[in-house]
Parts: C-alpha cells; structure tokens; sequence
C-alpha cells in the first residue's frame, strides 16, 4: 500500500471560512502535483483501504464524475447514493445517518440544497465531509475555478475576476470568499435585487483587508473595467425552475457576449463557466466556443482539486 501523509487528516470542508491562505495554497500545489501525475500516465494507490459516501440530493456531471473517478483510480471504494437509495432526512435524521455512515466509511461527500445538512453530517459523523454543493457555497468549484487562473496567468494576487449574473448563488459567494483569501480582486455585476446577502460580504470583508483583495458588488457595467476574466453561471438555480422567465427578463442585460468582453479593456481577458451552460442565455456560443474559453480546462480541473482535497483531509 502506497504511503502518503495528509497534510490536513481530519478536516472537513464545508467552506472556505476556516481555511487559511497557506492551506489553500498547500491543496492548489497538490492539485497542480496530482494533475501533472495524470498527465503522465503515473498510478498511485493513496486512498487504498479507504472509503467515501457519495451522497447526492442533486444531479451532477463534473462533481459526481471527479469524485468518483478520482477515489476509484487511487485505489479507494467510492459508493455512491442518491436519496432514492438512503434515508437522509427522510425516515432517518440527518444526524442519525451521520452517526451510521461515520462507523462504516472513511469520509462523506454531499451535494444538495441545505448548507445545515453538511454541516450535521460533519458534526455527527466524526470523519472528514466535503461539501460537493449546496445552495449556499460551492468550494470544489471555486479551488478547480482558481487553479484554472494559476495555470492561465502564472499567478492570483493581483488578478481581477468579475462574476456576471445571479450574485447570490453559490458560485458567486465561494468566489467572493476564496478571492477574499487569496488576494484577488473580485467584482459582482448583477441587478440589485441578485446582489449577495449582507452575511456573507461581513465574512469576506475581514479575509479581503487582510490578504488586500478588493471586493466590488454593482449593477454597473463599467465594473467589469480590467477583468482578466469574466464569470457566469445559469441564470435559474436548481430548485428555481418556477422563476425562470422572470430571471431570463431580469438577466438578459448581463449576457456574457462578444461586446462584453471586449468592454474589459484588455486583450487577454478569458471566460469562465461552473458548467451545465445554457448558450444563448449567460453566455453566447461564440463567447463560450472561443479561444478566451477555458471551460474544459476548468471542468478538467475539478477532478484534480477533488482528488487534492480528498489526499489533504482522508
């Protein structure tokens, strides 16, 4: 059995929150490591003997695909489960289920709606939980969304990011906070009524004064001003359906499309995208198609982070 020594055995990852700048930086560096591995056909055997609960309220590609495949390759047993499959909040409490899984598998990953939910499962449990989404944070993303950066320009203080579309969802508020850790610059351009919650901009305000990101929330085109890169998502969330023609009228104006992009005022400005897309709404075709597109670059790199922060905690 190959031997490896987590740098952070035990922790869990709910959000970025409690995470230091150094810490992050150590998961990057292993992301970047276990990517280049990959890429050289290398075969590790680090998770052998473990186990990871899948457990999935919602659907997913990237998440479920890199957990999976991830896990499986290192030579670890992921089981996978869906609410059709256990009693999650359903016949059994959360906490119950935490208390069951935590005696029977080395860590637990969840993707749902409730943040209280991962939080139960990792207070009950006693074995690491990574947060795989919910509504209100999405940290694997916003670590594949960095490394894409890294990779892209060489570094992250000093780059600017701007986020276009529903400011309160979860992508947006993991960019504000890991921006706010890291040292870079993060801008919002929403309407108003999709600015984020006043809670997560008091969170991100003391790591933001620290590391010197500067953190913009406007309606305003004219904050897109000297974006390396622009960021969109869907403009109806999951679990949003009933509110998708009134999100398309109120988001059509923050389109990602050619003309936007250009408004950054650089020459080098690259589009990002969490994934599913719906073209033609966020994002133009010849937007998301473009050589400014690192998408696949970004959906490869969820893989990589996951497998970095399962090797940190497990």
């Amino acid at each position: 059995m190959e031997t490896f020594k987590a740098p952070f055995k035990g922790r869990t990852l709910l959000n970025w929150i409690d995470w230091e700048p150094e810490e992050i930086e150590t998961l990057l560096n292993l992301a970047i490591q276990v990517k280049a591995e990959a890429h050289r056909g290398e075969v590790h055997q680090r998770f052998q003997g473990k186990t990871i609960a899948l457990i999935f309220e919602k659907r997913s590609t990237r998440t479920r695909s890199s957990f999976e495949t991830a896990f499986g390759e290192e030579g670890g047993h992921p089981v996978f489960m869906s609410t059709d499959d256990i009693q999650l909040g359903g016949k059994e409490s959360v906490k119950d289920t935490a208390r069951v899984l935590g005696r029977m598998f080395s860590a637990i990953e969840f993707r749902g709606f409730k943040q209280q939910h991962v939080k139960e499962l990792a207070e009950y449990s006693k074995i690491p939980v990574i947060n795989g989404l919910t509504d209100e944070f999405h940290p694997t993303q916003a670590l594949a969304d960095i490394m894409t950066m890294k990779e892209h320009f060489g570094k992250l203080k000093g780059l600017k990011w701007v986020f276009c579309g529903d400011g309160r969802n979860n992508v947006a508020r993991s960019m504000m906070l890991i921006s706010a850790k890291m040292g870079m610059d993060f801008a919002i351009w929403s309407p108003k009524e999709l600015f984020p919650d006043e809670e997560i901009q008091s969170i991100c305000a003391p790591f933001a004064k620290k590391s010197g990101a500067k953190i913009q929330i406007s309606d305003k085109m004219d904050v897109i001003e000297g974006a390396d890169a622009l960021y969109t998502d869907v403009w109806v969330s999951m679990g949003e359906e009933a509110l998708k023609d009134e999100r398309v009228k109120l988001l059509s104006p923050y389109q990602v499309n050619q003309d936007l992009m250009k408004k950054t005022g650089k020459d080098n400005t690259v589009f990002l995208h969490c994934l599913p897309a719906v073209k033609g709404q966020e994002v133009t075709e010849e937007v998301f198609e473009s050589e400014k597109s690192l998408v696949w670059d970004e959906a490869e790199n969820r893989k990589h982070t996951i497998k970095a922060i399962m090797l940190g905690i497990i």
